[in-house]
């Protein structure tokens, strides 16, 4: 966000975003539904889900002081499981607002004809448009429209005054009927209530389905908490005064509307034969016509409002994915002039035009919100029971898991109650899953590679320890080596693992003992003046190489970094080829002159080839860089000299965009025209400070030194470090659901 205009939200501000969303929109949608389906008992359904909401917030609240970040159940997820699932939340959540924003804006349609019917009985006449659904889509529209236009403009939206508003029409509903029970027969009202609950338990199950979507809104202040003030104070505040002010107009209400408000025959048979009108008429009955023309007043003031925030909070979620490129890097743009995500807004703002043409219906929008929700609440259970084991607890906590099974068991009811609701959940993931893989995978990955290894924090949340493995030989070379590697490793959270391997063949001398005595002590002085705190392996064997690999796979490390020989020794190539090819883990060759530190390069330059297989590592790479030093990125990319226009521009696009993804500080892009790539390298290189490029991949896409690579190293001299990655371990799914049981099963270290 535009530093001018982060963290502008007060604890009224956040209050009044949560009460915009939850106070007013679906109580007056659905309460003619739940009481059609529980008689009086909707008035239990309205308080279970109470309780199971502010079971959720409880969850928020515990994240929100732990990352007190914009984006919400998203941010959450990013924080404690992998990039990949938290996409799927984040596609979920995203989806979820815009349903809400969609149930919202068609609501305000609704009332708004249902207003203009009452005043001008003659319009439906005159104009056939207004009474048919037409005039309810272009209304719907023109207020997602507006609404889109002043969050584009403004960075709080036009909100506030709906609010307001509302809240005061609703006092005014509760003291009419305060006043109505006093002055009336309270035990006649009360009769009213009977049956209380005509279809048991089941109906109360069934109403706490239809209407859960009532209490969503407190959820949007954690998706804004990038922009709230003293965030870990004020996030948890917000969200329980925004529910139990939701709650404390809620509940009178509907014992008002299911007492004075009821016709003799009870509220259920009401209800029944009028659901959609049913607070109308109710309010109607004890306060006369301007009963009427204030819940009319409070549908349209508290549909703007929760249109107005759930468009807020979710063009927040998406600015958040498209920070971290889980969606197109466009949309998190900001406004200059403004400092608003813009295209976040006005894509939010088109999804909910798009889905209101498509849906047309305040029902279907109601149901496919309401699931979708429940869901995305369970996810954020999920992820505070992660989070907690994360940070050591082991303990099972009570409240997140009742959470997560009272919001999965109803949204399994109401995909089972609205079969339709469940198709819509599963069609917008399985879009959300194809888009990513075929798309947004690639850059998604080497945004989270690098913004892990500038935030420690990230992969210490994740629970993920890396593992660099440093094989050292040359007591010359350990000091720069354990430089490299401390760099590479992430500080505070992996580690580092100093492999010297003695000769088995033969009893060692005392000539071996002093050199693995020197390694000791050069890279042990060496990592005392960084973070990293290296472990000491000693091991004998005949065979080095395949000793470095079995040390390699018995430790599971993520990261094999080695020094490059000679390469005018006999064999050396066949030994690092086959140390390559037997070791599952990506793989970093360093060749630097003894006591190098990789902070001294200020230049670096990036030969870049055909293929982008070691972006992810060359990412991790740059970006443990720029956590000591700033240096200036050269991203290189040979061309044959009789290169046309098109080609060249090709090419340069491409360059641009995978600097633009992979360099953490100042960069430029360069094409170099020549018929010998190898000595323009070379000759390039000696002007910088570090080379950093890729290995060739071959078959099962394993990395491989390659030709290109030796030979730019037998003709420079400068620190060349050559990377290797492996390719992605698994499939989309398999490689989430594997963390996230690794997760449960293993401990902290």
């Amino acid at each position: 966000m535009n530093q001018g205009h982060e963290r502008h939200l007060g604890l009224y501000g956040a209050t009044t975003l949560g009460v915009g969303a939850i106070v007013g929109g679906g109580i007056l949608a659905l309460a003619g539904v739940a009481f059609a389906t529980a008689g009086a008992a909707a008035i239990v359904a309205f308080a279970l889900n109470g309780g199971i909401a502010f079971l959720t917030a409880i969850s928020f609240a515990r994240l929100a002081r732990r990352f007190p970040e914009s984006g919400g159940t998203y941010t959450y997820a990013k924080r404690v499981l992998s990039i990949e699932v938290a996409f799927v939340v984040g596609w979920v959540v995203w989806f979820a607002s815009i349903v809400a924003g969609v149930l919202y804006a068609l609501g305000f349609a609704a009332f708004s004809v249902e207003g203009l019917l009452r005043l001008l009985p003659g319009l439906a006449e005159s104009w056939s448009w207004v009474g048919d659904g037409r005039g309810a889509l272009i209304i719907a529209l023109a207020a997602i429209a507006v609404y889109s236009w002043l969050l584009v403009e403004r960075t709080a939206g036009g909100g506030n005054a709906a609010t307001i508003g509302k809240v005061i029409v609703f006092v005014v509903l509760l003291g009419g009927g305060a006043w109505a029970w006093v002055a009336g027969a309270p035990a006649e009202a009360l009769r009213r209530l009977s049956p209380f609950a005509p279809a048991g338990s089941l109906g109360v199950l069934q109403a706490m389905g239809y209407t859960f979507i009532a209490l969503q809104g407190f959820d949007l202040i954690a998706a804004v908490g990038g922009e709230v003030k003293d965030p870990r104070k004020t996030l948890p505040r917000a969200m329980y005064l925004s529910l139990g002010i939701a709650l404390v107009i809620y509940i009178p209400l509907l014992i008002i509307i299911a007492t004075v408000g009821a016709p003799p025959g009870g509220i259920h048979a009401a209800a029944e034969a009028n659901p959609e009108g049913l607070v109308a008429a109710a309010a109607e009955r004890y306060m006369g016509v301007a009963g009427y023309w204030l819940v009319i007043g409070a549908g349209l003031l508290s549909m703007l409002s929760a249109l107005n925030a759930n468009l807020f909070g979710a063009s927040r979620v998406a600015f958040s994915m498209a920070r971290d490129r889980t969606l197109p890097r466009r949309v998190g743009e900001m406004r200059g002039r403004t400092g608003t995500p813009a295209i976040a807004v006005v894509t939010t703002g088109a999804m909910m035009a798009m889905i209101v043409l498509a849906v047309g219906s305040v029902a279907a929008a109601g149901a496919a919100s309401s699931l979708i929700f429940l869901v995305s609440f369970a996810m954020v259970h999920c992820t505070a029971i992660l989070a907690q084991r994360r940070a050591g607890d082991l303990r099972l906590p009570f409240v997140p898991v009742a959470g997560a099974v009272l919001c999965l068991g109803l949204a399994v009811f109401q995909a089972v109650a609205v079969p339709a609701a469940g198709r819509v959940a599963v069609v917008w993931l399985g879009i959300g899953v194809a888009l990513y893989l075929m798309a947004l995978a690639p850059g998604a990955r080497l945004a989270d590679a690098s913004a892990e290894a500038r935030d420690p924090d990230l992969a210490r949340s994740r629970g993920r320890s890396p593992l660099v493995l440093a094989p050292i030989a040359n007591p010359a070379s350990a000091a720069s080596l354990t430089d490299v590697a401390a760099t590479v490793c992430t500080p505070n959270v992996g580690r580092v693992l100093l492999l010297s391997v003695l000769r088995g063949d033969a009893v060692p001398d005392d000539a071996a003992i002093r050199d693995a005595q020197d390694i000791l002590s050069e890279s042990m002085g060496r990592s005392l003046e960084s973070p990293a705190r290296p472990e000491t392996l000693f091991t004998i064997a005949t065979d080095v190489w395949s000793e470095i690999a079995r040390v390699a796979d018995l430790h599971r490390c993520e990261t094999v970094l080695v020094g490059l020989p000679r390469i005018t020794e006999p064999g050396v190539e066949a030994r690092l080829e086959g140390l390559i090819s037997n070791i599952e883990a990506d793989v970093v060759i360093v060749r630097a002159p003894p006591r190098w530190r990789i902070s001294e390069a200020t230049r670096i330059l990036v030969p870049v080839g055909g293929r982008s297989a070691h972006s992810h590592l060359r990412a991790r790479l740059l970006a443990s860089l720029s956590r000591s030093t700033a240096p200036t990125l050269t991203f290189i990319r040979a061309l044959p000299s009789g290169a046309g226009g098109e080609t060249r521009r090709r090419f340069d696009r491409v360059l641009r965009g995978l600097a633009r993804d992979e360099a953490a500080g100042p960069y430029r892009v360069e094409l170099e025209l020549t018929d010998d790539p190898v000595d323009c390298i070379a000759h390039r290189a000696e002007a910088n400070d570090l080379v950093v490029m890729g290995m060739e991949n071959r078959g099962r896409e394993k990395p491989s030194l390659g030709p290109f690579a030796l030979e730019v190293a037998r003709k420079t001299t400068v620190p060349l470090i050559l990377l290797g990655r492996r390719a992605d371990a698994g499939s989309f799914a398999a490689r989430g659901i594997a963390q996230a049981v690794s997760t449960i099963q293993r401990p902290i270290r």
